[in-house]
């Protein structure tokens, strides 16, 4: 069996407890053992961030110490995979840059209000009403899905993964508010996503 991780916590806007449920229920339907943890202290664990297969991470700004950053990333370095979605996995830790450095890219800003946009993935494209994040994103990822922001045009990743030693990563932008998790696209690629992610 499968066994994953869910680090939740950090700002409240971005429903961490509701949205992350939503998703730990996914992975049980998927035959994964789960535990959900409301501690960052969760990464001091050697022994169990090493033996799980899954970290999905909702945990938007807040801080991680030392400690805490070290123990993640060498258990993703040595095979567990890590997945999350909008600022609760790239609106995370803003002064650690080794976390940034492992995710791949950090949210920058985003239109003061919800805005309507195209994703474009593998050919196809769907649209969603929600934040556009405008981030930074190392020239190493994987981009999967695109978009055109709305106020001048740039096109920017939306979803991207990325190997970090024996671990994977996913990431995608889109998740700021439950009903995102509606749009058939995302759910489905937030699943297929920490599927891939996992060991």
């Amino acid at each position: 069996m499968k066994t994953a991780l869910v680090v939740r916590g950090g700002w409240p806007g971005h429903v961490p407890v509701a949205a992350s449920d939503r998703y730990a229920g996914e992975l049980r339907t998927l035959g994964y053992e789960v535990t959900t943890s409301d501690t960052l202290d969760s990464y001091l664990d050697a022994e169990l961030v090493g033996r799980t297969d899954l970290i999905v991470q909702c945990w938007t700004m807040g801080e991680i110490t030392g400690p805490q950053v070290e123990g993640l990333t060498a258990a993703v370095r040595a095979g567990t995979g890590f997945a999350g979605w909008h600022g609760g996995i790239v609106d995370s830790f803003r002064n650690e840059t080794r976390y940034q450095l492992m995710t791949g890219g950090q949210f920058v800003y985003h239109p003061p209000q919800f805005v309507d946009y195209t994703v474009r993935v593998d050919g196809a494209k769907f649209d969603v009403h929600t934040e556009q994040y405008y981030v930074h994103t190392d020239p190493a990822v994987e981009v999967l899905a695109v978009t055109d922001f709305v106020e001048d045009g740039t096109t920017l990743p939306v979803t991207w993964t990325r190997k970090w030693g024996d671990g994977k990563v996913f990431v995608t932008t889109i998740g700021h508010k439950l009903d995102d998790f509606d749009v058939p696209e995302v759910d489905r690629m937030i699943i297929e996503g920490m599927s891939w992610a996992t060991r």
